[in-house]
């Protein structure tokens, strides 16, 4: 039986699906030594997940640095905490690798932020928003990708939370490394839906209310 999925999700559907978070090991990164070690081991992997997070500004015209990069293996995910250890010549040489690719949402965003960390040329960077575009999914939002494709909630709760904070809480930290092992676990199934076309595609009109089925 082919998948279903949708031009569009409806957001108001999110809240009943269950929730899905990341079981892997989630290391906390502080220091450049311990990025040294962090960044040899993400780039002896396959394929990478990433994300960054920033503390959240509510005054107009005001934004912080980046706080978070977050990079995630299949089931080991490494918390960067940027506003400890900045830019280390390590991280620059992660983002510079040209090997391993590195699977983000709207990565481009998270790029122009690391860059006023650091001056460095982007690697081998792999941005799922043109990825679904291939299959006629309009969606670009993390969550509403996960919903379609998976059937399954990615908890939105902690985006606002203080990311500079002196310790990360539990919930944060699985906050972000979801975020980025979700890009992995999404490249992978799109990737298996386009080369095998096991799936039909369900065109959402504006209205919502009609529907054409294609594959």
């Amino acid at each position: 039986m082919k998948k279903t999925i949708y031009s569009k999700y409806e957001k108001k559907l999110i809240p009943s699906l269950p929730k899905v978070c990341f079981k892997g090991r989630i290391e906390v990164v502080l220091s450049a030594s311990e990025a040294t070690r962090a960044v040899n081991f993400l780039l002896s992997q396959p394929i990478l997940g990433v994300d960054t997070e920033t503390r959240p500004s509510f005054k107009k015209g005001h934004q912080h640095t980046v706080s978070l990069l977050q990079v995630s293996t299949h089931d080991v995910c490494f918390l960067f905490r940027l506003n400890h250890t900045g830019l280390t010549k390590d991280l620059i040489r992660l983002l510079e690798d040209t090997k391993v690719p590195k699977i983000g949402l709207s990565w481009h965003d998270d790029l122009n932020s690391l860059h006023k960390l650091g001056e460095f040329q982007p690697g081998l960077f792999i941005d799922l928003q043109n990825h679904v575009k291939e299959i006629g999914i309009e969606d670009m939002s993390l969550q509403k990708l996960y919903a379609n494709i998976f059937g399954q909630r990615i908890s939105k709760t902690e985006q606002l939370s203080n990311w500079e904070r002196d310790i990360l809480t539990d919930k944060q930290k699985e906050y972000a490394a979801t975020d980025a092992w979700s890009c992995i676990m999404l490249y992978e199934e799109l990737q298996r839906l386009k080369n095998s076309g096991d799936y039909e595609l369900e065109t959402i009109n504006d209205n919502e209310t009609n529907t054409v089925k294609e594959r």
